[in-house]
């Protein structure tokens, strides 16, 4: 039976963190489904940070675009999907169709034997962006966000670093 969790919040609310910790929960070793790509040498350096917190418990596979297809072939271990908004961002800069992989990642993720927790940003709490492209994305985020929560088993909204549960 599938089993998932949702970690939302804030930038640099501990979310990460926390989904780190509640994914090990579940068993070692376990894997680490990276979204992020190394653009230039600040995302470099986040990244580089998120990897020196992980120990040797994690497998890291990178699936900036293909999110459903990684999460089908590393089934059988609990997985950390970090983090479906630079995912989302992916895949709007690159024109796919995010409805379309957002309604995938959903049925993938109800055929899962092992847990997921998955990373978002809750991006909407602030105000309105003033160009179309930041509020497609704002929008688009938070259905995302609402799609994954919905069959969530647990969410988990942070704040300063700290675990809020919503569900």
């Amino acid at each position: 039976m599938a089993y998932s969790v949702l970690v939302t919040g804030g930038a640099r609310s501990g979310k990460s963190r926390i989904a780190e910790t509640r994914c090990l929960e579940f068993g070692a070793p376990a894997v680490y489904i990276a979204t992020a790509q190394a653009h230039d040498d600040e995302m470099r350096a986040r990244i580089a940070e998120h990897q020196a917190r992980r120990g040797q418990e994690w497998r890291t596979i990178s699936a900036p675009v293909d999110l459903a297809a990684a999460l089908g072939e590393s089934d059988g271990a609990p997985r950390l999907v970090d983090c479906l908004t630079l995912w989302l961002s992916n895949l709007m800069l690159a024109g796919l169709d995010w409805r379309a992989a957002g309604e995938e990642l959903i049925a993938v993720l109800a055929k899962q034997t092992a847990p997921v927790v998955l990373v978002s940003n809750e991006v909407g709490m602030g105000i309105v962006p003033e160009n179309a492209l930041a509020r497609a994305f704002r929008d688009a985020a938070g259905l995302i966000n609402q799609w994954v929560a919905q069959d969530a088993q647990e969410v988990i909204f942070a704040v300063s670093g700290l675990p809020l549960k919503v569900k």
